[in-house]
């Protein structure tokens, strides 16, 4: 007798690819699962050490900062003290020449004239002051040009009073002669 086939054969066949099918697609599902697991876990470990060297460089530029502002702390006192020192430097160089002035000064004026006020503003010196004739005032003139320690002397003014004495203003400017000058 001859085999006849009464199971539905296409249907099983149907059926059989239908889980052929399913099976592949949770195999998809899960490789696909597993894929985006391992890039998200690459991405994020990309992310964290790159974070963690933003962190890094953050903290050494913030002491790198606090390395700058001691610098320029330490530059800064650095200026000052090389501003005092100079001062100093200063002061102790100019100490005797006060005295040098003076005594010029004594040198240069002639007698039976009297000088009332002397004021000093930065290298010049106004002078204020009475003479018993205006030959005095002008050997005083003189006498400024050739001194090595006054330069340009300027007569302001001089007024006649009424005791006999004739009162001047004048300023002159200070030099500094060299050594081999003095």
């Amino acid at each position: 007798m001859a085999k006849i086939n009464l199971r539905p054969w296409r249907e099983e066949l149907r059926h059989e690819r239908q889980k052929e099918y399913l099976v592949m697609l949770a195999g998809v599902f899960i490789a696909a699962i597993a894929i985006w697991f391992f890039v998200s876990s690459a991405y994020s470990s990309v992310v964290d050490a790159q974070q963690n060297r933003n962190r890094f460089l953050e903290s050494q530029g913030a002491g790198l900062d606090k390395k700058i502002a001691e610098i320029k702390e330490l530059r800064d006192k650095k200026d000052q003290l090389l501003e005092r020192m100079r001062l100093i430097q200063d002061l102790q160089g100019n100490r005797p020449v006060i005295v040098r002035i003076f005594d010029e000064l004594a040198r240069v004026l002639p007698d039976e004239l009297f000088v009332e006020s002397i004021k000093a503003t930065g290298s010049a010196f106004a002078l204020k002051g009475r003479s018993a004739s205006n030959i005095q005032i002008s050997n005083m003139m003189r006498n400024f040009d050739n001194s090595s320690w006054f330069v340009n002397p300027n007569l302001l003014g001089v007024r006649a009073n009424k005791d006999g004495y004739s009162s001047f203003d004048m300023t002159i400017g200070l030099s500094r002669p060299q050594i081999g000058g003095e």
